[in-house]
């Protein structure tokens, strides 16, 4: 069998900071009040020249140097987001361009907060079937830019980011190997952008009606995703013939830190098993998963041979649920420390910004490295 391994992550955030206390100033709401019912304390909103395509190529970028690739080697790119920079064409091959990834073909793929893990699962059909070799699968959102900020029950709750990983074919049983996937349509509505598609194009009324902006039903959410989340969790599992307990790591999608809590009781999972960053980004959207996976890896939480749990949930309504067995990338030394590796990581990091993305990305490669020579050296399979 052919399976598709992690062999390079990445992630892009952007440098603005919108705090509860900044959000006091612009609504009625309070620090208090919206870090008890969400466990959010900041966000990252992106500056008016970022797109979805400008964030997913910095996070691609990224992915790229850990997985020591060229974007040429590249096969396909599967971008999950439902805030692209237009309706048309797909995000995906403005990106490819940018990458210049020119083997590549290229796709966005829409389903909501779970679309990462539905990307991932499609880009591991495509390795298992022997088709392609290597696929980058991005989740990216500028969720920002479809808020009413004068809404406090959606303004507090969303953020922009990307995350990015590499998949390389691979014969030893790494990456996804089971996953559950579905979609409970009849709810749309409970969070949706009513306009700005064919139903509702872009017009004055969608404008005075403000449908331009994302509508919630934050109770029909929250009972959904409790109910759900679970039992979605299980399945995942079990056909990998797995329990909770055989989990290294859980990562849920960051929408809601009393949503993550309330899964992770009926799991039985304990809070050192779960990676929770929505404290300072908020709710990503398809971008929330593989920005905390990445995370992950950069702090060591996840070695070689280690099972994961991606669990995701939101907007169709959609679910979906992953195990995924983390690889070691077969980088070589030489490569990990050589001038050019180093700068490319530095330029994907986006170090001319700032000096702690450059040490974030210089500190990843160093992870790559240790969890090499723990795997060669007898280390946990």
């Amino acid at each position: 069998m052919r399976y598709a391994r992690i062999v390079g992550w990445g992630k892009y955030l952007p440098e603005r900071i919108l705090s509860n206390q900044d959000l006091e100033t612009m609504v009625e709401t309070s620090d208090e009040w919206i870090y008890s019912r969400t466990g959010i304390r900041e966000r990252r909103i992106a500056a008016s020249d970022e797109t979805v395509t400008t964030m997913s190529v910095a996070a691609s970028r990224a992915a790229l140097a850990i997985a020591g690739l060229d974007a040429t080697e590249l096969d396909l790119i599967i971008v999950a987001t439902s805030s692209p920079d237009y309706l048309l064409p797909a995000a995906a091959s403005m990106i490819q361009h940018e990458l210049g990834a020119e083997h590549a073909a290229a796709f966005d793929l829409r389903a909501g907060c779970s679309g990462f893990v539905y990307a991932l699962a499609v880009g591991t059909q495509f390795i298992a079937g022997g088709m392609y070799r290597h696929v980058l699968v991005i989740g990216a959102e500028i969720i920002s830019k479809f808020i009413d900020w004068q809404d406090r029950d959606t303004c507090v709750l969303f953020g922009d980011g990307a995350g990015a990983v590499v998949l390389q074919a691979s014969e030893e049983p790494t990456g996804l190997l089971t996953c559950s996937l579905g979609s409970n349509g009849a709810d749309y509505d409970a969070l949706f952008v009513p306009g700005g598609g064919s139903k509702h194009p872009f017009s004055q009324e969608v404008l005075d009606r403000g449908w331009h902006h994302i509508k919630m039903d934050g109770k029909r959410l929250y009972r959904f995703a409790v109910r759900t989340a679970p039992q979605v969790a299980l399945e995942a599992l079990a056909m990998a013939g797995l329990s909770p307990a055989d989990i290294t790591l859980l990562i849920p999608h960051q929408a809601n830190a009393r949503i993550v809590q309330s899964a992770c009781e009926r799991l039985g999972v304990p809070e050192e098993k779960v990676f929770v960053n929505i404290r300072k980004y908020g709710n990503t959207s398809a971008a929330s998963i593989p920005i905390a996976l990445c995370e992950a890896a950069e702090e060591g939480r996840i070695n070689s041979g280690d099972h994961v749990l991606l669990l995701g949930f939101g907007a169709g309504l959609t679910w979906a649920a992953a195990v995924v067995r983390w690889g070691v990338p077969e980088l070589s030394i030489s490569w990990l420390f050589s001038w050019d590796s180093i700068r490319e990581r530095v330029h994907a990091s986006g170090a001319t910004a700032t000096a702690r993305r450059a040490r974030a990305a210089l500190l990843a490669a160093a992870g790559v490295l240790f969890m090499t020579t723990f795997s060669r050296s007898g280390g946990r399979k």
